[in-house]
């Protein structure tokens, strides 16, 4: 852990400076104080993030990660595992829905291989291998080690450094794995003492069967692991999955080199949870995208106290969410730095009524 300890401590928090700086330029805009409701506010977060009121995101790129959950041996989901690393080499040729939006948004993807099960190599994803053919069945013991956990926080905590130093001045988050709502929803219930039967969805398309089973087997898995509540690290290591701790390392990387980082489903916050539970002051980067269909997600959005513009009940993964956001944020920044100014339209403004 130490490593990771070193991030945490050098975590800071949101710049206060900059973030006036943006609302008194939105202010001066002619339209009404807060006109723009959720618009306004994305870009005052991104200038706490950046630390400057001069707000842009050229370079943005989405990280997806692929790996697989030995849960799946269980029957907890509409597709099989093969289908993790079928996607994946879509993924890596271009050809997946996310691939097809990214290219749209200016948004370079970028797949990575943290441990699928086995099969031929994929042109166009990077190996990042934590753990060889994925996580164990978590409804029989621990999905990996504590010593692998903290392996895949740490390649998050060093990817974010090594976009920043490409030149990413976003870093949106998704993931392929084939179980792991089955996971995410696991970690969010031994986060916050909640009982699974209230937050269970149906994934790529379970039936009520389908999701009462999965609903067992999350039971199953809290009970025989036991995770502590109090440890994040350990909820990871013996009811997640190793994109969910990579994310948790990515929220963490992204606080300590000011990078924004643009959450997806509950895959991703998931992870974001296990971060700010790690570390509060890290929350300050993160941005929601959308409300995942799932019914964890409400539940996850709010213990982050973040608010998703998004509301389209969207379920596919891949960051398809995060990709979907870009354009939000593309419009409100165009709205920021081009708007005209209450004296430039000579306006005697607008003032908050009581």
């Amino acid at each position: 852990m130490q490593g990771i300890q070193q991030t945490l401590a050098a975590i800071g928090g949101a710049d206060k400076e900059a973030m006036e700086a943006v609302r008194v330029r939105w202010n001066s805009l002619a339209k009404p104080v807060g006109g723009l409701g959720m618009l306004e506010d994305l870009v005052v977060r991104l200038a706490g993030i950046q630390g400057t009121s001069d707000v842009r995101i050229p370079r943005r790129e989405l990280i997806v990660t692929c790996s697989d959950n030995g849960v799946v041996r269980q029957g907890v989901s509409a597709s099989d595992a093969a289908v993790t690393r079928i996607m994946a080499r879509a993924i890596g040729a271009g050809q997946s829905t996310v691939c097809v939006m990214a290219r749209h948004a200016n948004c370079t993807v970028i797949p990575i291989d943290l441990g699928m099960l086995a099969g031929p190599a994929m042109p166009g994803v990077q190996t990042r291998i934590v753990r060889l053919g994925g996580t164990d069945d978590i409804s029989c013991g621990p999905a990996m080690t504590r010593e692998e956990c903290e392996r895949a926080i740490g390649l998050g905590i060093d990817l974010v450094r090594e976009r920043k130093e490409a030149g990413a001045s976003v870093l949106l988050l998704g993931e392929m794995g084939i179980g792991n709502t089955t996971t995410s929803t696991a970690v969010t219930c031994a986060l916050y003492g909640e009982k699974p039967s209230a937050f269970v969805g149906p994934g790529t398309g379970l039936s009520a069967e389908g999701v009462a089973h999965k609903c067992a087997v999350i039971e199953s898995a809290l009970a025989v692991n036991a995770p502590d509540a109090d440890d994040p690290v350990d909820i990871l290591t013996k009811v997640g999955g190793l994109d969910i701790a990579v994310f948790c390392g990515i929220c963490l990387g992204g606080a300590r080199h000011r990078l924004p980082i643009l959450l997806d489903g509950i895959i991703t916050l998931a992870g974001a949870a296990c971060a700010v539970r790690l570390c509060p002051n890290s929350q300050f980067v993160l941005l929601a995208s959308h409300v995942s269909a799932e019914p964890v997600a409400q539940l996850l959005l709010g213990e982050l106290d973040l608010e998703a513009a998004l509301h389209a009940q969207m379920h596919l993964g891949e960051g398809t969410g995060a990709v979907a956001m870009l354009s939000v944020l593309d419009l409100a920044l165009s709205a920021y730095h081009e708007g005209s100014t209450l004296d430039e339209l000579d306006i005697c403004g607008y003032k908050p009524t009581a």
